[in-house]
């Protein structure tokens, strides 16, 4: 087998925040079900940062249409997470922040 990165981030809608998964052009034939890998890199993302903290932090810095970057999660069609580069959001975006 042969494991995939898929790059994550939380997409601002209007009502809501959602998970978003870029998948790679070059992807494994094992994964079959786009919303059995989408679910699988999810999890791995809320096993390694806090989900309460990161959907505030998105809804606090992000407008409506943005993309928050989380970074990455490396898997296998097995549902193995081979490595994680996952990031708090504000660690790698230096927004200004004025008044803080």
């Amino acid at each position: 087998m042969c494991a995939d990165t898929f790059g994550v981030g939380i997409r601002v809608a209007e009502t809501e925040l959602r998970v978003v998964v870029g998948v790679p052009s070059d992807i494994d034939a094992g994964w079959t079900d786009p919303e059995a890998f989408q679910s699988l890199v999810a999890e791995a993302v809320w096993d390694r940062l806090d989900r309460r903290r990161t959907l505030a932090a998105v809804d606090a810095r992000y407008d409506t249409g943005e993309t928050a970057a989380l970074g990455s999660v490396t898997l296998e069609p097995d549902g193995t997470v081979v490595e994680t580069d996952l990031r708090r959001v504000g660690e790698s975006d230096e927004r200004d922040e004025k008044g803080d």
